[in-house]
């Protein structure tokens, strides 16, 4: 399964065909098939864990702590949320109506959107497939799901899996580069669901206009962390490191730049060194040391170059063997610093000082929206500084990369970093269309009937009368 897979070109618009009939004749309809797909990738994922860690740690040596917990435990745990709340999610609403519409029956229906395709990056495989392919199971969606070229292990590894455990006219995964996604965004969907960097998200965006397709983007962005001088600086160190290590720092929400307020920097730069020392106390390179490899050479090549190139100071790491970047932590950085060029997706932190949380909010608000914005604080007045003064997806107080637990709360980007949500009912929310419902009574004729050329000054005074009504004060 290590080698690099690639579908027949010619296959893409067979297993099209196969799944726009599957749609079309409503067997993704009823829930309980539904049920039955979720529930079968929960097995899945249960039956297989061992050989998804092996994937993984072929892929991306990710140790297995993190391939158990956050790209198995965490995705059977929403497939069972998603079992339990199946009904409650697609169950029609009754909007409250003024009283004159009382009798219409207004009601808006879950439908499902239709055919999805999912594009999916290789630094998280299974998590960043699985959560929005759940949310397409229960809305009845029949999905492509084109993995990651980098990560061909996993991407075998799925393949494998889905066949053996999804519904073959219903769920598929196409494996390949640029030239199959391209294939794939020929044809006209539902809905498209990509996963990766701005780059290929607006690629992604030009080809889903062509068919005004309606599109989720997870991006990424230059996530910061802010310091305050309040804040308890060794927890923040840690946490903010913890963040930094996860995969390598090669996931969209790790923290890229701090801006440490001036009168705690030296204590930071020497939490940070402690926090290294406790979670690597023989280095990266040390003998039973679990930590992820840089996905390939030009990535390395490129995370070398910025080591290289920036005009900061290294407090921590630096070193480089082989598929190896150790965490770096560079401070005196400066705005026009090569690593404050881009998303450095690897695992360098620059430390940026700042006078004030104000200049703080200064320096995010001039760049485009992160994903996350991660706060370290215990005042309210600071909270509410970054609360009302920046704009993220997502904002974190007193930690790093946990919002990605809280998967009863929408997660995405904003702006750059991207647009529309997935995680528990937003991801079904991304796959259903809002349909709305009405059934007009015979009796509201005599109503009804002022409505009709030719039109009269009752008709005028009747119909017009909302525009006349009593408006409160301001």
């Amino acid at each position: 399964m290590g080698t690099t897979a690639h579908t027949d070109p010619a296959e893409i618009k067979e297993v099209y065909a196969r799944l726009a009939r599957t749609f079309k004749s409503g067997k993704t309809r009823p829930l309980e098939w539904r049920r039955r797909q979720i529930l079968q990738l929960a097995h899945l994922l249960q039956d297989s864990g061992k050989m998804i860690e092996d994937s993984l740690l072929a892929d991306l040596r990710k140790p297995r702590l993190e391939s158990a917990v956050i790209e198995v435990a965490t995705v059977v745990l929403a497939c069972v949320n998603a079992v339990e709340l199946l009904e409650e999610w697609n169950k029609p609403e009754k909007p409250t109506t003024v009283e004159f519409r009382s009798t219409w029956d207004v009601t808006v229906y879950k439908e499902p959107k239709g055919l999805a395709l999912m594009i999916t990056p290789w630094n998280y495989p299974f998590i960043i497939t699985f959560l929005p392919l759940i949310g397409a199971m229960a809305a009845g969606c029949p999905a492509v799901v084109k993995p990651s070229e980098l990560s061909p292990h996993s991407s075998a590894t799925m393949a494998s899996l889905f066949a053996k455990y999804l519904d073959p006219d219903a769920y598929v995964v196409v494996q390949g580069g640029p030239d199959i996604a391209t294939e794939l965004l020929a044809l006209r969907w539902d809905h498209i669901f990509f996963t990766g960097s701005g780059r290929v998200g607006r690629i992604i965006a030009a080809a889903a206009a062509k068919h005004v397709t309606p599109l989720t983007l997870e991006l990424g962005g230059k996530c910061p962390v802010i310091i305050d001088s309040s804040c308890d600086v060794e927890l923040a160190a840690k946490r903010t490191l913890y963040g930094k290590t996860q995969n390598a720092g090669q996931v969209c929400v790790a923290p890229d730049y701090v801006l440490v307020h001036r009168a705690v920097k030296p204590a930071f730069e020497a939490a940070i060194q402690k926090a290294y020392n406790e979670m690597f106390p023989n280095g990266v390179f040390g003998s039973n040391v679990e930590y992820s490899k840089i996905i390939n050479r030009p990535h390395i090549d490129r995370l070398v170059d910025l080591i290289k190139r920036t005009k900061g100071k290294i407090i921590v790491g630096g070193e480089t063997e082989g598929d190896t970047v150790t965490p770096t932590v560079v401070t005196d950085i400066q705005p026009d610093d090569a690593l404050m060029e881009d998303e450095v997706f690897g695992p360098i932190l620059s430390i940026i000082e700042v006078q004030s949380m104000d200049e703080a909010v200064d320096f995010i608000r001039s760049r485009p929206s992160p994903l996350a914005v991660y706060c370290f604080t215990t005042t309210e007045v600071t909270k509410q500084k970054f609360l009302g003064g920046t704009q993220s997806g997502s904002l974190i107080l007193n930690d790093t990369f946990m919002q990605l637990s809280a998967q009863e709360a929408p997660f995405g980007g904003k702006g750059e970093s991207g647009y529309g949500s997935y995680f528990g009912k937003n991801s079904f929310d991304s796959f259903v269309h809002r349909r709305t419902y009405i059934n007009m009574p015979h009796a509201m004729e005599p109503m009804l009937a002022l409505r009709y050329p030719p039109y009269t000054e009752e008709a005028y005074k009747i119909l017009s009368a909302g525009a006349h009504i009593e408006i409160p004060a301001v």
